[in-house]
């Protein structure tokens, strides 16, 4: 999703329909890091999902049969301010919800994605050769040179701007190359000041007359009324107040991609939350991925997968797959925001349908 200051209409829209292309693919959940809705707050998982989708999605009689027969459900969900998407999906799946998890951390596989230019796992703790190849391309490189706070075509934190401008030689031959080691130097910093001091390492961006606190930004996204049931509530705590707070049962890990978003190459770095349920626990696993930084499109994005086991059938195993990605951006308001709004929310809508289809029938394949 790209910002006001450096889009057009049309790259906004691709830049939604970029993410969307990604997160139904597992493990690229947007960055990109799906606000994934499972159960309703006051429901059990398994059997009470109808009542949840339809008193909290406002999904009909229809809709909530066509899940449980396998068939791909979506919507865009309500936003508080425009320039916020919800996108929900749920198909149901034949076959253990261990199978979707290997398959949403199969990076080899996301590596062959024709959306990813390139992708690295981060080591643990991260090192500075995780990030090779995680570079700026030319234009990029040119838009860093006259960027100043306020009027950047790059998404950078605060700070990071100057830094980089007043450490490069700029009339150097190996300039491109300068700018990219600066540039993973930044990134593994950034990165490690999160992984201490959690979400207030994030900093705030400053490419466009108003600053994005992306802390805040990430906080009051989470706060979306459907976001998390409360009774999950240490998964909540621990999204907000990471690193402390950590429930034994979540695993952490952290990757970088360039990507093909709309009409610009655009880097990312996410953190992804695994939840482990206990055995016969009716939700099997949780999936979060947090967008930690992006260059371009999104200046907050939340994704969270669900596996909901089928209790009501458990023989042959099934489980429904829940979704629900979020995002916030700006260029999405005013009259010509409205309209690419709209076209872009319905395609996007669209292509997590077609994502959904995907990964159910390759995971029944391998059942």
């Amino acid at each position: 999703m790209e910002k006001s200051n450096h889009c057009a209409g049309n790259d906004s829209d691709l830049g939604i329909i970029g993410r969307v292309g990604r997160a139904a693919i597992p493990g690229f959940c947007a960055l990109s890091v799906v606000l994934l809705l499972v159960v309703a707050s006051n429901a059990e998982p398994g059997s009470e999902l109808p009542k949840y989708f339809q008193q909290d999605i406002g999904l009909s009689q229809q809709q909530i049969a066509s899940i449980r027969s396998g068939q791909p459900v979506t919507k865009a969900l309500p936003s508080r301010k425009p320039d916020e998407v919800f996108l929900f999906g749920a198909v149901y799946v034949q076959a253990a919800p261990e199978k979707y998890v290997q398959f949403a951390h199969d990076y080899n596989r996301l590596r062959k994605l024709p959306s990813n230019l390139a992708l690295g796992v981060f080591s643990n703790p991260p090192t500075l050769s995780d990030l090779k190849s995680f570079t700026f391309d030319n234009d990029d490189i040119k838009a860093l040179k006259n960027c100043k706070p306020g009027n950047c075509l790059l998404q950078m934190p605060e700070g990071s701007i100057e830094e980089l401008q007043k450490s490069v030689n700029w009339s150097a031959a190996d300039v491109n190359d300068e700018v990219n080691q600066q540039l993973q130097k930044g990134a593994l910093q950034r990165l490690l000041a999160y992984q201490r001091d959690g979400n207030r390492a994030l900093g705030v961006y400053v490419d466009k007359p108003n600053p994005i606190d992306v802390s805040k930004q990430f906080s009051y996204m989470v706060g979306y009324s459907k976001a998390l049931p409360s009774y999950l509530p240490d998964f909540y705590h621990y999204l907000l107040d990471y690193p402390e707070g950590k429930p034994t049962n979540v695993e952490n890990s952290f990757y970088w991609a360039r990507v093909k978003f709309g009409l610009k190459p655009t880097l990312r770095v996410v953190h992804v939350l695994t939840m482990h349920g206990n055995p016969g626990d009716p939700i099997a696993y949780v999936i979060a991925e947090k967008q930690l930084y992006s260059s371009h499109y999104f200046e907050t994005a939340l994704d969270f997968t669900f596996c909901v086991r089928d209790t009501t059938d458990p023989k042959p195993p099934g489980f429904y797959l829940i979704m629900v990605m979020g995002s916030e951006q700006a260029g999405l308001t005013g009259a010509k925001g409205s309209i690419v709004r709209r076209a872009a929310v319905g395609r996007s809508v669209s292509n997590l349908q077609t994502g959904l289809t995907t990964i159910k029938n390759t995971l029944e394949a391998s059942h």
